[in-house]
């Protein structure tokens, strides 16, 4: 077994190591614990690059796992398995490049707002990647635990009252989904007698028809937990508020989070209730198609009535979840495919947003420059020299710029061309007009129009809501400054929106990785294959023996 076999667990306990060290220094060395979790997160993120190129070399391309790792070396379903595939391998990449920019930006000013900032983010990035990688449902609720638990750290970080409100709002939910979570693992388990996924989508078939019901109820249950953390309306009406009270840095990272509940239920959905789940196929997806469609449908009217930025971001994530929801439940290959390559767009698109939210404020608000966070940390009563004091170069022809990448934010929001946001709304609305190709036509539902209506006026109200706020804020301020905005704020901006470019330059190649992806997760079949038979390491002793 090459090291490279070992390659697949390194974005769990890289961050786990590194939070743990961090937690060794004191929280005065602010310096010194940021440049670690700098390094450690560069790390990070060329792990999951060389973990992509794994996911997709040519020996693997016709396989949905391309990498098993048996921890402890138990065989499934008997031990914990870490499954590296496309769908995985794309997560840990898009976490690791939402988390370095969202770290830079913090080293401005808004990682000593609060203490154990470090060790959060690292033990975050954890729960995240582990839950990419988890291969049986138990661990994914220790993984989604992880990165809870840590994330209602972030979620307070800086103090202020808003803030302790919103997060406590969130902290409240989200354990009720945990136990929801809990509730429905135990029943899944209580039927099938596993949780490892591969061996669930073999049991499934089986399950006789006096124990179905209890099954569907467990699965609905679980399924309800993962809509919550998804922000599915009516249950995610926490998500904007929260989302808009966090820090800067702390927003931008959690555009991912509510991604997780949506790749929980598009990787489970067609694995254990395709077409070979039984009497239990299809379930739940009319419920994800009209449910995202709501969502969607709630989310617009959120985003045309937000007047703050941060709300409106924070609708926005609702539009994306629900069109993310919408797309799984339409079960079909292209569509996924579609929704995939959107996932991937509007999650880096309202990640920069948020970032540039913070920054776009000071031209309205000069003193949200520096006291904004150290107000919320220390109190009013903290001195004017150290309010000011700022770390970094400030940058020139600062409007200029700004409006550069909030214009450019507003055409990725909106789907217009010709960015990446437009490439993914036009993947999706093909595989709805015309799911079986270019050779063979089919006839749309009053379901599959009414998803096509709502994605339009998704992008028709982000375009609205955009050039309202665009000029309230660069064309006719009440009060326009030029705010100073530091090189490692702007920095991080500007290279996420440089990730959407690229996605968009290299817009063919991403969608044959993403259409392959979706193939592979409505063709279960060498995934269950490639963890249910996944070779153990001999042991010394065999390997010795002649």
């Amino acid at each position: 077994m090459g090291w490279l076999d070992h390659l697949v667990i390194v974005p769990v306990l890289l961050p786990l190591l590194t939070g743990a060290l961090l937690l060794m220094f004191d929280e005065r060395r602010h310096r010194l614990k940021a440049t670690i979790n700098v390094v450690s997160t560069i790390l990070l993120a060329l792990v999951a690059v060389s973990l992509l190129d794994i996911a997709d070399t040519p020996t693997a391309a016709n396989k949905a796992a391309a990498l098993v790792y048996l921890l402890g070396n138990w065989p499934a379903p008997f031990g914990i398995v870490l499954v590296l595939d496309r769908l995985s391998a794309m997560m840990l990449v898009l976490t690791a490049m939402l988390a370095l920019p969202a770290l830079i930006y913090s080293l401005a000013r808004w990682h000593k707002s609060g203490p154990h900032f470090h060790t959060l983010f690292q033990l975050l990035l954890m729960g995240l990647n582990g839950a990419f990688l988890t291969g049986d449902l138990f661990n994914l609720f220790v993984f989604f635990e992880v990165l809870l638990a840590s994330s209602y750290g972030l979620m307070l970080h800086g103090s202020g009252p808003l803030r302790v409100k919103a997060g406590l709002h969130y902290i409240v939910i989200n354990l009720a989904a945990s136990s929801l979570f809990l509730i429905g693992v135990a029943m899944i388990y209580g039927v099938t007698g596993t949780l490892n996924m591969a061996d669930l989508a073999v049991r499934i078939a089986l399950v006789p028809a006096s124990d179905r019901m209890l099954l569907d109820a467990g699965a609905g249950i679980l399924g309800i937990a993962f809509l919550v953390k998804a922000g599915m309306w009516p249950l995610g009406f926490w998500l904007p508020t929260a989302y808009n009270a966090a820090a800067a840095p702390v927003a931008a990272i959690f555009a991912i989070l509510s991604k997780v509940g949506v790749y929980a239920l598009m990787r489970l959905s067609p694995l254990l209730f395709g077409a070979g789940a039984g009497d239990s196929t299809g379930f739940g997806d009319n419920w994800l198609l009209v449910g995202g469609m709501a969502t969607m449908a709630f989310g617009i009217i959120g985003v045309l009535a937000s007047q703050a930025k941060g709300r409106l971001a924070g609708f926005y994530i609702l539009v994306s979840s629900g069109t993310l929801l919408a797309a799984t439940g339409m079960a079909n290959a292209p569509t996924t495919a579609g929704a995939l390559y959107y996932l991937v767009s509007s999650t880096l698109a309202v990640s920069a947003f948020f970032l540039l939210n913070e920054l776009i404020d000071r031209v309205q608000d000069p003193a949200a420059n520096v006291l904004a966070v150290t107000m919320d940390a220390y109190g009013d009563d903290m001195e004017e020299e150290e309010a000011e004091e700022e770390v970094g170069v400030a940058i020139p022809a600062t409007l200029v710029i700004l409006g550069i990448c909030f214009a450019s934010c507003g055409l990725l929001l909106a789907g217009l061309p010709p960015l990446s946001g437009f490439v993914g709304k036009f993947a999706i609305l093909t595989a709805v007009f015309n799911p079986n190709g270019l050779t063979q036509g089919s006839t749309l539902s009053l379901s599959a129009w009414t998803f096509v209506g709502l994605l339009v006026l998704s992008g028709l109200a982000a375009m609205i809501a955009i050039t309202r706020s665009g000029i309230q804020t660069f064309w006719a301020p009440i009060e326009g400054r030029v705010p100073r905005v530091l090189l490692m704020e702007i920095a991080p901006v500007a290279f996420l929106l440089t990730l959407c470019v690229g996605l968009t330059v290299f817009g063919g190649p991403a969608m044959r990785y993403m259409e392959q992806t979706a193939q592979a997760l409505h063709s279960p079949a060498t995934y269950i294959e490639g963890v249910m038979h996944a070779p153990r390491v001999p042991s010394p002793a065999k390997e010795a023996a002649p």
